[in-house]
């Protein structure tokens, strides 16, 4: 069997260290960009959102601080360690509370 890895190995130790908070608004930190996988870390301030948009199946995992996605209508509370699947083509979004740090990961087409 022929190797089908095109990137080496990544870890990242720790993660929310790669955040990048900005008053202007959210600014996603690629960790993985290529063409089957997309797996970004993001940061929000308080009030800050993303606002409500379809998108391809994601996996969403909080790694710091509080809010609120809502997944097709419906609301879900986050804190460090929660993690929310959104299906594909569902309509999502987000709010902090507090400063939120998250992963988040999807494949790509």
């Amino acid at each position: 069997m022929s190797p089908t890895t095109t990137i080496p190995p990544l870890f990242f130790p720790d993660a929310a260290g790669q955040a990048v908070f900005d008053a202007a608004g959210p600014r996603p930190q690629f960790l993985v960009d290529s063409a089957k996988l997309a797996v970004v870390v993001a940061a929000l301030e308080p009030g800050q959102q993303i606002p409500s948009h379809p998108e391809a199946m994601a996996v969403y995992h909080f790694l710091s601080g509080e809010g609120v996605m809502t997944v097709e209508g419906q609301t879900f509370a986050v804190t460090a360690g929660a993690t929310v699947i959104a299906p594909p083509g569902s309509v999502r979004g987000m709010r902090a509370g507090s400063r939120l740090i998250f992963l988040a990961t999807k494949a790509n087409a």
